[in-house]
């Protein structure tokens, strides 16, 4: 295992540390003191801002801009209490399947 491997589960731990211990300085906690609509809200932003990255097609904000949405997606997760490993495990589940076969059994 790589330092990669395990920086969303790393990170994750760190959402759920804020979360248990808040501070007034935390960006984490002001988030989750916002309640689930600032957190949404967020991931809204997040990922509009990957979409016109992407679209603008420069390496290096496509990643900065990914990196906010994956962490802005873990406060969601650690609002929700659902742990990472639960969407690897689905993600796991999809892996082989054809995306219109898996769309299509929903």
């Amino acid at each position: 295992m790589t330092d990669n491997d395990d920086i969303l589960q790393t990170l994750y731990n760190v959402i759920l540390e804020r979360k248990a211990n808040p501070t007034a300085t935390s960006y984490t906690n002001s988030l989750m003191n916002g309640g689930i609509d600032k957190i949404l809200k967020k991931v809204g932003e997040e990922a509009t801002e990957v979409v016109i990255a992407a679209k603008g097609g420069l390496t290096d904000e496509i990643i900065y801009e990914t990196a906010d949405l994956l962490f802005h997606l873990l406060v969601l997760l650690g609002h929700q209490n659902i742990p990472p490993e639960a969407v690897y495990n689905e993600l796991r589940r999809r892996l082989g399947r054809s995306g219109l076969a898996e769309k299509a059994s929903r």
